[in-house]
């Protein structure tokens, strides 16, 4: 079981965190200099080099906030050039990608950082450059929700794989709704039908706590739940990059701790919400980190 040092303070912490920016804001320079983007989004590296890898651009918007957060982080004035250039020149077609389950990875950490910073002072307010940022973030939170699949107890977004598949990975692409529907925007379907965002995330985050997470007859975090789309019916859990559907999935159960935390930090008091996030945390902290941290 993890043992927490509840003595540690952040600034304990100050120089392996200036070390982490330095290592940071290098590779951050090398992979603009080097990554060669019509050959996709990088995904992962091979020698130390990064690559693509084609199911789904889903981590471009890491690639380009990373430059984001590091002017954030530094102060360093030519990480926010690359950034904005970068959300420009590379991030349009991810605002419109119907497709993907990945707008809170892609659009949030771009547009979202650029609002931010601008929200917090830390970039001159302009007037046109904020409504450009809202609308892209409004766009977003729209399109993804039309991503959606009806079941019994409500909906869910569903991922790449298809209408029967409800990834863990979504609940951190709830962010792009919930500025959406903070920035008053929400989702016209057919015949002008008025979809709230609000309601879809909360749904969408009741799915996630219901399947992803199994609860009996031992715990752990699902990658995929998988439903019949027919009738709404929950049919098994499923495992498409994990070790099985029966085992925690380290990777699912960070994307539920950080997601569920998140949203409960938008909603300010939500039971199912906060359950969940106690669940996967009380989780990680007895069973899937060793003793000395």
């Amino acid at each position: 079981m993890l043992q927490i040092n509840y003595q540690l303070r952040p600034a304990d912490l100050r120089p392996r965190l200036q070390r982490l920016w330095e290592l940071s804001g290098r590779k951050i320079r090398l992979i603009a200099k080097r990554y060669d983007h019509s050959r996709g989004t990088p995904v992962f590296t091979v020698q130390g080099r990064y690559t693509t890898r084609g199911w789904t651009e889903w981590t471009q918007g890491f690639e380009v906030g990373s430059a984001l957060l590091q002017f954030d982080a530094t102060d360093d004035t030519s990480f926010l050039k690359l950034g904005r250039q970068q959300t420009v020149a590379l991030m349009a077609p991810h605002l419109t990608h119907f497709g993907v389950h990945d707008h809170g990875f892609n659009n949030v950490s771009t547009y979202g950082h650029l609002w931010r910073l601008m929200n917090e002072r830390r970039i001159p307010e302009n007037e046109w450059e904020r409504h450009y940022y809202e609308l892209a973030l409004k766009c977003s939170g729209a399109v993804q929700a039309r991503r959606w699949t009806t079941i019994r107890d409500g909906g869910y977004i569903y991922s790449f794989n298809g209408p029967h598949s409800l990834f863990v990975d979504t609940i951190r692409s709830l962010r792009a709704l919930a500025i959406a529907h903070q920035l008053g925007h929400r989702l016209l379907g057919e015949n002008d039908e008025t979809v709230s965002l609000l309601d879809r995330l909360l749904a969408h985050a009741k799915a996630t706590a219901t399947y992803s997470i199994r609860r009996q007859p031992t715990f752990s975090v699902a990658h995929e739940a998988i439903f019949n789309v027919t009738d709404g019916r929950y049919r098994c859990p499923n495992s498409q990059q994990g070790y099985s559907p029966f085992t925690t999935w380290t990777r699912g159960l960070a994307w539920a701790m950080c997601g569920f935390g998140e949203q409960l930090e938008f909603l300010g008091r939500c039971d199912f919400i906060e359950q969940a996030c106690r669940e996967v945390c009380d989780f990680y902290i007895e069973h899937a980190a060793a003793a000395d941290g």
